[in-house]
């Protein structure tokens, strides 16, 4: 566990270690500080990478509020089964900290293997189970030869760090136990693997039917609408397509050094991000008329949904917006409401790379002021009173500052309901964004009342 961190915190991926000297890369990256997990612990943060594998049993070793807790918390969706939306727990109890709980592990590997079937099923270490020394991995493999199902250990105890670092422990999970298992039937000539795309809200089906019409095909997702055999199979794709960089760069990077499989960074946020993506997708693919078929369908896309924006744009144009997000979608979001004619007053620099930050940057002409490093409610209600927001882009815990601020917020975060990306994502954005400042609730709640008219 030690030797894994240490390999974990030290990523070389990493874009702000790309510029650093092989000294400073020894360097680990900055610890948290108290409370700053409290958006997400590590074990949180490894059940959001593999939780969407739906055709596999996530099975937590701990008390059941650690199952309590990251149940059902994201909008992930499958075609391949229903496993995700099941909460498996050995649920500890206080007699199982003092003489151990290693046995019930496995007679639960072996009740979840017989009753449900599944074709692996992943057990993650929690807090508890970490500090009163539970070799998982011993159990897993003992229990493995007995159902005779892959059994993966995820060692991810929450306390080891942030949801981030939890990502790079699912991810190094998947190269450690489960990449390379299994070889595919058939390799297409054009086979990619997508990572860190998690099918929140369906986006994934909404760039799959892109992928289809260019015959790229999608050999591995990880881990949106996936099966667990095509996790397997990651190691014969001819390139890795990193959508979530900082979260699975890692995974993205030991797929290079382990199989020479490159990688590149892409977003399929906006029209002009959705066509870029795939012009570096073609040419990482080394065809030329690949590309010459990405610039054609684009184009065609373009223009079909530009006509179905028709209603929608006079009345976003100018429009003001505070972005309170994170990852990559601090800057691929920006993209969005820029192609709409919005006006973006700032953007959350939470959870975001260095990469991340200097796209936001271009965005605001390099301007600084655009960046909100951190805020609290306060902080984005005098922003939304100062700059006379029309609408806030945030998760669904900042909904009730807008609701003080009587502000209307938009849910972008993994809550959402509604798939944002591709070409069908830029309309449904733009149709809920207007459904949203439109509502007569506003009418309502900007105008005085009955008393104060008098």
């Amino acid at each position: 566990m030690k030797l894994t961190l240490q390999t974990l915190v030290n990523e070389p991926g990493c874009d702000h270690n790309q510029s650093k000297t092989e000294e400073e890369k020894k360097k680990a990256c900055k610890k948290p500080t108290p409370g700053a997990t409290a958006g997400g612990c590590a074990f949180d943060g490894a059940q959001i990478v593999l939780l969407p594998v739906a055709d596999a049993a996530h099975l937590i070793h701990g008390p059941i509020t650690c199952c309590g807790h990251s149940y059902n918390n994201r909008g992930t969706r499958s075609h391949v089964g229903d496993m995700h939306t099941y909460g498996f727990t050995t649920d500890i109890s206080e007699m199982d900290i003092i003489f151990g709980s290693e046995d019930k592990l496995k007679e639960s590997i072996k009740y979840i293997a017989e009753k449900f079937k599944p074709k692996a099923v992943f057990v993650y270490s929690t807090c508890v189970t970490a500090m009163i020394g539970e070799d998982i991995g011993k159990v897993c493999e003992e229990a493995s030869s007995e159902v005779r199902l892959p059994v993966i250990p995820v060692d991810s105890p929450g306390f080891s760090g942030s949801k981030n670092l939890g990502n790079k422990f699912a991810g190094h999970s998947l190269v450690q136990h489960v990449i390379g298992t299994k070889e595919p039937k058939h390799i297409p000539e054009f086979s990619i693997n997508m990572i860190g795309e998690y099918n929140i809200a369906g986006e994934l089906w909404q760039i799959e039917p892109l992928f289809k019409e260019l015959g790229i095909t999608l050999l591995s997702k990880m881990t949106g609408n996936a099966e667990y055999d095509e996790l397997c199979y990651a190691h014969k794709a001819k390139v890795s397509v990193v959508i979530c960089s900082q979260a699975l760069i890692s995974l993205a990077r030991q797929l290079k050094d382990k199989y020479e499989i490159p990688y590149l960074e892409g977003s399929f946020y906006g029209m002009k991000q959705t066509k870029t993506t795939l012009l570096d997708i073609a040419k990482a693919l080394g065809s030329e008329f690949l590309v010459e078929k990405v610039n054609k369908l684009t184009d065609k896309m373009e223009k079909e949904t530009y006509e179905r924006l028709a209603p929608y744009l006079p009345k976003l144009k100018g429009k003001k917006v505070l972005v309170y997000t994170g990852g990559v979608k601090s800057w691929s979001v920006l993209n969005q409401l820029q192609e709409l004619g919005m006006e973006v007053i700032k953007s959350s620099t939470r959870k975001s790379t260095d990469e991340d930050i200097e796209r936001i940057l271009d965005h605001f002409e390099g301007n600084e002021e655009g960046l909100m490093p951190k805020g609290d409610g306060r902080t984005i209600l005098n922003l939304l009173k100062e700059h006379n927001a029309d609408l806030l882009l945030a998760g669904g815990r900042n909904m009730y500052n807008a609701m003080k601020g009587q502000v209307p917020f938009l849910d972008v975060n993994q809550e959402r309901l509604f798939a944002y990306a591709g070409y069908d994502g830029m309309v449904e954005l733009s149709k809920n964004m207007v459904y949203t400042m439109e509502s007569p609730v506003f009418d309502i709640a900007h105008s005085k009342a009955p008393w104060e008219e008098m």
